[in-house]
């Protein structure tokens, strides 16, 4: 098992229900929330302290991180307006 680096980049956001939701993309399935950020911030640490854990423990999981796990690169963020009505899901053909 390799050397786990000591930061990680975590991905904020804030769901339909007001609670702040975290993940770790560098850990396959490392996902929290929280009620605050403080309370976020928290959980993280902990949902990332466990990922370790069971990586340290389970070789299926390790290579889960090794393939599936990335380091982002944050470009920004952007809203998108659909003008024109689409038919999702349908044919459309006459």
């Amino acid at each position: 098992m390799q050397n786990f680096p000591k930061q990680f980049k975590v991905i904020i956001e804030r769901d339909e229900d007001g609670f702040f939701v975290a993940s770790v993309p560098a850990l396959p399935g490392c996902v929290t929330q929280g009620e605050t950020i403080d309370e976020l911030n928290e959980n993280i640490q902990d949902a990332i302290a466990l990922c370790l854990e069971v990586a340290a423990k389970n070789p299926q999981y390790a290579s889960r991180i090794q393939l599936f796990s990335y380091d982002p690169v944050f470009v920004g963020l952007e809203t998108v307006t659909i003008n024109k009505r689409q038919s999702w899901g349908h044919d459309s053909r006459p």
